[in-house]
């Protein structure tokens, strides 16, 4: 169990390029979200879908980590069992930043692979940046069965959150970074901690800043230096 857990959404990625759902020219102002991220959508809307996230993990290929990713990940190496990194975004720039997907919670799946629709089928694999049909013709090689994102979509489990909340059990300080708190709200987390840190552009209404012990305004490229301070704080003592 660690002592720092650091949860990220959209907001780190942000400052890498990567297109949030919420913002002003977000990813949702561009698209129908019940047509490519419901639990029905690969049935009812299956070319569409597929092409959008196809798209999507196009996008990753030229991204790169910025700032926060990289302290974060040098943060991860140097305190590996005190350290619990969990993000709520499915880019692989944590990975890019120098860690395994094995040191990483992804609550939302991981866009870079694919897995086989037949729930009764294990088959996961990585395709980096390529189309989903350049596997095996978008075919499941064990069992025969189509492929599909390894993401969560609205409506379906998300058996990773078991991981965050076991987590939760030993957490001393609680770092929320780049989330407006409208996918998980942190608030019902941060009260079962001594120690919290929130980091967003502005305020969210959906998330109550009073109830933490730091709050920072600002990108997160300018928060992380002080951001990493408390952190080594906390897991010195």
């Amino acid at each position: 169990m660690s002592k720092v857990i650091i949860i990220s959404g959209a907001g780190i990625s942000a400052e890498s390029g990567i297109k949030t759902f919420r913002d002003s020219d977000g990813l949702w102002n561009n698209h129908n979200v019940q047509e490519i991220c419901n639990v029905d959508s690969l049935e009812k809307n299956e070319d569409l879908t597929i092409e959008f996230y196809d798209s999507r993990r196009k996008e990753l290929e030229q991204k790169k980590p910025n700032k926060a990713h990289l302290k974060i990940a040098e943060l991860k190496k140097e305190f590996p069992n005190d350290v619990t990194v969990i993000t709520q975004n499915v880019d692989n720039l944590f990975e890019k930043a120098g860690l395994s997907k094995d040191e990483i919670v992804h609550l939302h799946g991981f866009l870079t692979e694919v897995k086989c629709r037949n729930k009764s089928c294990d088959f996961i694999t990585d395709i980096m940046h390529e189309e989903l049909k350049s596997f095996n013709n978008g075919m499941c090689p064990k069992c025969n069965s189509k492929l599909r994102p390894n993401i969560v979509f609205f409506g379906e489990e998300a058996p990773e959150y078991s991981k965050l909340y076991k987590e939760m059990n030993d957490c001393k300080l609680l770092v929320v970074i780049g989330t407006s708190g409208s996918v998980i709200n942190p608030d019902s987390l941060v009260v079962h901690v001594e120690k919290s840190i929130l980091n967003n552009l502005e305020p969210s209404k959906a998330i109550f800043d009073e109830l933490y012990t730091h709050v920072f305004y600002m990108p997160v490229t300018e928060a992380i230096k002080d951001i990493a301070i408390e952190i080594k704080s906390v897991l010195r003592g």
